[in-house]
Formats: structure tokens, C-alpha cells, sequence
């Protein structure tokens, strides 16, 4: 997730316009949905826990690996849009000790899947690869709670709950924009792993798999020290 300001999005939402509120409201769906869907993939295609962790899996664990995990984030964003339809995401934003127990957990976790890439000695792929049934678990546990235990997230899914999907927002509207969200972000992940396990990438791997987990040890780990001085 791209770095979003929980503070401003509460501050546009109280101090903008009324008609320019309002005329996002009187967009027709369709076109609420363009807006939402667009917005969802501009924060997509920015660098962040996620990308690097799904990243990191699917070049070393190949596509299954890649796409457990993906389906781990998807879940985890499920979890953020849960609790911000319910008012929860607000009280976190606002609230200084839970922000930061969020923030020290997640900055934890990418820690500590950063030091667990610089130890590991990894098996070659035919091995990663017939190993792959009993393993899935762990991809999407690591793409869960990697996206769960990110305040990017909560952030951004609190600015959309209040700048876009509103209290004056229809059930209908609101499942319809939600949906579309996901779908955006599941197109996303399948395209995105599907394109880095080509064998242009596959090929290259075998003699420089410990490499590249050492190298997105030390990219997790500085994320990882980034999320720890994260501001709200």
C-alpha cells in the first residue's frame, strides 16, 4: 500500500466543499466504480510489504507460492474492509495506542520475515516445487498477516470509507464498490505473479535463489524500519 495520512483524509472530508462531495455521490455508479477501480490500482502498482513479500515468494517458491500469497493480502484486505464498514478503522486512526500497537507489530513481522530470508538455506526448485501441497499455508499465512498487521492498509481503506464510500452510500452501492476494489486488486496480483514465474525470470533462479532472498532480507527489513517510524 502507497503511504496515505488518515489526518487528511478526515480533514478533506471535514473542510472540502459540500458540492464537491456531493457531486461524487451523483456520479452514477458506473462511474463511481471507474473512480474507485482506478484509485485501487494507482495504490496497486506502488512498492510496498506486500509487493515486496509476494514478490519475494513467488520468485522463490514459483507461481503457487506467489499466488497463496496474493490470496493472503486479498484476505487481509477483506479484514480492513470489515472493520472500517463498522467504525472500527476510524477508532485506530484516532486512537494513539492502537495505531501503534498495529505499527509495532507489522514493523515486527517484517522484521522478522526479513532475517528469516537472510538465514535460510534454500533447496533447489525441483524440491520448492514438490514440496509446494504441503506448504501453501504458509504462503498465505505470510501474505495474511503481512497485509493484516500493515497501517498502510488501515489507512487507505479508512481514506476510501470516508472520502468515497460514505454513511450516505446505499448497502447496494457499497457492496458494488467493494467488490469492485477486490476485484481490481485480485486481476492485479494474478497478472503481476503470473508475469514475474515467465521463464525469462524462472530460467535465471537456480543459481541465484540465495541471493535473492538475502536481497529482499535486507528490502522487508528496512520496510520493516520504515513501517516502525510510520507517522499517522
Amino acid at each position: 500500500m502507497a503511504p496515505f495520512n488518515a489526518a487528511d483524509a478526515w480533514s478533506v472530508r471535514r473542510f472540502a466543499d459540500g458540492d464537491a462531495v456531493r457531486k461524487f455521490e451523483d456520479l452514477s455508479l458506473v462511474e463511481q466504480m471507474v473512480i474507485v477501480g482506478g484509485m485501487t490500482f494507482l495504490v496497486m502498482i506502488s512498492p510496498g510489504p506486500d509487493m515486496v513479500l509476494v514478490t519475494r515468494n513467488t520468485l522463490i517458491g514459483g507461481r503457487r507460492a506467489g499466488f497463496w500469497s496474493s490470496l493472503g493480502v486479498l484476505a487481509g484486505n477483506a479484514v480492513h474492509i470489515s472493520y472500517c464498514l463498522v467504525g472500527i478503522g476510524w477508532l485506530i486512526s484516532r486512537s494513539i495506542v492502537a495505531f501503534s500497537v498495529l505499527k509495532y507489530a507489522g514493523a515486527a513481522y517484517l522484521l522478522f520475515l526479513g532475517v528469516a530470508s537472510l538465514r535460510a538455506k534454500l533447496p533447489s526448485l525441483d524440491s520448492v516445487v514438490a514440496a509446494r501441497s504441503r506448504i501453501n499455508s504458509r504462503w498465505f499465512l505470510q501474505g495474511f498477516v503481512n497485509n493484516v498487521l500493515n497501517p498502510k492498509g488501515t489507512l487507505f481503506y479508512l481514506g476510501m470509507f470516508t472520502l468515497v464510500i460514505t454513511p450516505e452510500t446505499s448497502w447496494g452501492a457499497t457492496v458494488a464498490l467493494v467488490l469492485c476494489m477486490k476485484t481490481v486488486s485480485a486481476i492485479f496480483w494474478a497478472v503481476f505473479v503470473f508475469t514475474l514465474d515467465q521463464p525469462v525470470f524462472r530460467n535465471r533462479l537456480e543459481s541465484s535463489q540465495q541471493a535473492i532472498s538475502r536481497f529482499f532480507g535486507v528490502v522487508l527489513i528496512g520496510l520493516g524500519l520504515r513501517v516502525a517510524a510510520l507517522d499517522r
